[in-house]
């Protein structure tokens, strides 16, 4: 954002979140063995690819609904002060499935490691609609802004003119820290400290005119 180098009316900053239940999981793992010859790691990892498709098949979750790479393999060593020992050759898949049925996570994650899975890269929840949260949250934004601006002006004797200025902001984006406790309220708001909830944030910087009586 750059800074208002001549005076020309009132510049305020809005941020809103947007807090919804998730509908749904994402979840990403990979299939890891290591074999002394490079057949032998194939075979091992294929077989475990194909347990872990079962089992993603058997929790309702269809093929189209998962992300998978092609099997890689490269050498294995372990590493203690200046020396290596070759381990053998690895062979690895990635996964990455999506799910609405949030009542089965827990379930689904023991089954894929009972089929092969040997590394759990991580558990996302979030929510389909994401784009209209996204749309509320700066219709919200920009109604904090808005009511601020109103403030200010009126504080300053002035009366509020046109909107000549909107600047979308990403609430995230490194160099806006100094807006922080400066969006819709205080420091901190209920859907930032929402457990189990997915949160969408907006913010913008409105800028108006003046006119005086």
């Amino acid at each position: 954002m750059q800074m208002i180098k001549r005076p020309w009316g009132v510049a305020a900053y809005g941020a809103s979140s947007v807090k919804a239940m998730p509908d749904l999981v994402r979840a990403r793992f990979k299939v890891i063995r290591v074999e002394q010859t490079p057949s032998q790691a194939f075979a091992a990892a294929s077989d475990a690819v194909q347990a872990v498709r079962q089992t993603l098949r058997r929790h309702g979750i269809s093929d189209a609904a998962v992300q998978h790479s092609r099997l890689g393999l490269k050498s294995s060593w372990s590493y203690g002060g200046s020396e290596r020992k070759f381990l053998g050759y690895e062979c690895q898949a990635s996964f990455a499935v999506e799910s609405g049925n949030l009542d089965d996570v827990q379930s689904l994650l023991v089954d894929l490691v009972a089929a092969g899975a040997n590394e759990i890269e991580g558990v996302d929840f979030d929510v389909s609609g994401k784009g209209e949260l996204r749309a509320e949250a700066r219709r919200q934004a920009v109604g904090a802004a808005r009511r601020k601006a109103e403030l200010y002006a009126e504080a300053a004797g002035v009366r509020l003119g046109a909107l000549v200025h909107i600047d979308d902001v990403d609430p995230e984006q490194v160099g806006f820290e100094r807006y922080r406790g400066h969006g819709s309220g205080g420091a901190a708001s209920a859907q930032d400290l929402a457990p189990g909830h997915v949160v969408v944030s907006a913010a913008v910087t409105l800028g108006f005119s003046i006119t005086h009586d």
